[in-house]
């Protein structure tokens, strides 16, 4: 798990290896089986997570049970409730592992440790929450304007594996959409695609 986290760090930062064996002493590895529950909504933990391996999810329930999907982390994503994580708020989202994970657990002192050890670190953590809110901007404009086609689109890009690896269930509960209307939208493109 370590080595993935240190291989993830160094591709994308000038960390050395002196500077990573300091950083580990401010993290966790863990291995999580699927369907554990990591964050739940009032949780005050400060955690976020590396996945090394697997893939988790993040997600809120309506006053029906129903779940919205917020995000998907498959290899090498950063997950968490960032209100829990850098306000001290209690959570909002759920967690949990959709497949056997192998994650590094982070809280708030690696956050701000990394940048005193590596600057570098910090300039790329805020090009992390500016791609984040990037991200969140384009998803939010998506459910509102999009059609459902062009959100399936939007999520193939963004999680090219992940398709294959969770039910259809939780594609349309990220895509905001019935698991009958994917099934048309997958069809229909099937049709565009291959003349069928």
């Amino acid at each position: 798990m370590l080595t993935v986290f240190k291989k993830y760090l160094q591709d994308h930062t000038p960390i050395t290896d002196e500077q990573f064996e300091q950083l580990s002493r401010e993290v966790t590895p863990r291995s999580y089986p699927k369907g554990r529950i990591l964050v739940k909504p009032g949780d005050t933990s400060d955690n976020g997570y590396f996945v090394s391996k697997g893939l988790l999810r993040a997600y809120a329930t309506d006053e029906k049970g129903k779940e919205h999907i917020i995000q998907f982390a498959p290899e090498n994503w950063w997950i968490g409730d960032r209100g829990a994580m850098y306000f001290g708020e209690p959570a909002t989202f759920y967690v949990d592992v959709v497949e056997d994970a192998e994650v590094v657990v982070v809280n708030r002192n690696f956050m701000d440790r990394a940048q005193e050890i590596c600057p570098a670190y910090a300039r790329y953590n805020i090009y992390l929450l500016h791609n984040t809110a990037r991200h969140m901007q384009q998803r939010i404009a998506s459910l509102l304007a999009a059609t459902a086609e062009e959100r399936y689109l939007s999520f193939i890009h963004m999680y090219p594996n992940v398709m294959l690896r969770v039910p259809q269930l939780m594609v349309a509960s990220y895509l905001g959409i019935t698991p009958e209307t994917l099934s048309r939208v997958r069809k229909e493109l099937a049709r565009k695609n291959f003349g069928k």
